[in-house]
């Protein structure tokens, strides 16, 4: 949901006084009817289509550890993997359901602690590739081989690029996209996510759509694709029951063919069928990328690798600022504010060329659209370094998003490249903090 509709919703919410908030939250389970087999029938037939090239997992034996973490994801992700013919082994410890995620301190795939089990079992099975959910299934993360024939853990950053890459590929490939690409097709990321993808897409020749955090409003810009291509089709055209290879002709021809979707934490999209980041077509997506990559005889750090060298070295890194009570709140105030009122000159002596306030600018994506408003500022500096600072919608914290790069003149010269940019990337994280929390207490 979007604005309006969002702000209507919470309305009606806060509409209901408190004392009578029980009666809404007791269950009313007349009429209600139980979705049986069927539903999951269709929802595994259509996850099974985030997979663009089914064929790349024959004659490779994709060897995958998983683990849901006591979370939903093995009811799907489980029968998904095996039907796409990996070799799967599952975590066993954590495969029931248990809301107190005894085996772990934190169930967020995000963390290498909550991989750990599984990057354990992957050792002892010679797996290929580490995929594991989230407690609700729609986000991923992985750890995959490297060519020295260790786990490496990889960040939402980098899964988002190499899925992009892999998958315009693989469109120009089999014809979905043409060889030179098309600015009727689209990638679509957060201004949050890191700008491999931006370079990414700009190189396959597709357009790159920045949006605001959160996948509803990746799924509003798709919603809005399918709006423009009905109004072109006429009313005899049903969207839905068009297959998706058709219906990507006619979206380049008519309106805008979405290729994929993902955001910096770990959410990925691979169609328009699904309309929010999910779990189980994350794990196809890149164990199809895994499988391909296998069968070329290249590890998966090494593709990662060489997009570095295409399109330059990117690296990103995260502050969060906790500050809880009324106090905490004014503080995460105080530092909104203060940037909107005087927004940084320069940090360690490199000048800001741009300062972007989402909250009165205007901003334009794209498509030429105007992005909502909200408190968000992007600030980018005379190095090509850049970062954005909002405060937490779920949380009590002030969070900055940063994003380094270098170019990068061959492969022999990405190592030296790697370790400069990831020190300046800290410089600029230890000045961007210092800097906050200067502004919460002024």
């Amino acid at each position: 949901m979007v604005p309006p509709h969002d702000s209507g919703i919470v309305a009606e919410v806060n509409a209901v006084p408190l004392g009578e908030l029980g009666a809404y939250l007791e269950k009313r389970l007349e009429g209600v009817t139980v979705l049986g087999r069927e539903a999951d029938d269709a929802y595994l037939a259509t996850a099974t289509l985030a997979a663009i090239d089914p064929r790349v997992f024959r004659g490779v034996k994709l060897r995958v550890a998983y683990s849901n973490i006591h979370g939903t994801g093995a009811v799907h992700c489980l029968p998904l993997l095996i039907h796409a013919g990996c070799e799967l082994h599952h975590v066993r410890e954590q495969l029931a359901f248990d809301p107190r995620f005894p085996t772990v301190t934190s169930p967020n795939p995000e963390n290498a602690e909550a991989l750990s089990r599984a990057v354990e079992l992957a050792e002892r099975c010679g797996c290929d590739v580490v995929l594991a959910t989230d407690p609700d299934d729609d986000r991923m993360g992985c750890a995959v081989r490297n060519s020295l024939g260790k786990m490496e853990l990889l960040t939402g950053n980098q899964i988002g690029a190499l899925l992009a890459d892999y998958r315009l590929m693989k469109f120009k490939e089999m014809g979905w996209i043409p060889p030179q690409g098309s600015q009727r097709a689209c990638i679509i990321k957060t201004f949050v996510t890191s700008g491999l993808q931006d370079a990414i897409g700009r190189a396959h020749g597709v357009k790159v759509i920045n949006t605001l955090t959160g996948f509803k409003w990746i799924a509003a810009k798709i919603s809005g694709y399918e709006e423009r291509l009905n109004r072109a089709m006429g009313p005899d055209f049903d969207y839905d029951a068009s297959a998706l290879e058709p219906r990507a002709r006619l979206l380049l021809e008519h309106s805008t063919f979405f290729a994929f979707g993902s955001e910096e934490s770990y959410g990925y999209l691979p169609n328009d069928c699904v309309r929010d980041k999910d779990g189980n077509a994350a794990c196809l997506m890149f164990a199809e990328l895994c499988a391909w990559a296998k069968g070329r005889g290249e590890t998966v750090p090494a593709y990662l690798d060489r997009l570095y060298v295409r399109h330059g070295y990117h690296v990103e890194g995260v502050i969060n600022l906790y500050y809880d009570g009324a106090s905490g709140s004014a503080k995460i105030k105080r530092i909104l504010e203060t940037y909107r009122a005087k927004p940084p000159a320069e940090f360690g002596g490199v000048a800001v060329t741009q300062f972007q306030d989402f909250g009165r600018q205007k901003i334009v994506d794209a498509d030429g659209e105007e992005v909502p408003r909200q408190d968000l500022y992007v600030v980018t500096l005379e190095n090509g370094f850049s970062f954005a600072a909002r405060g937490s919608g779920t949380e009590p914290k002030m969070k900055f998003y940063i994003f380094a790069r270098g170019p990068v003149a061959d492969a022999a010269a990405l190592p030296e490249v790697k370790g400069r940019v990831k020190a300046a990337l800290e410089a600029l994280r230890a000045l961007i903090e210092a800097d906050a929390k200067r502004r919460a207490e002024s």
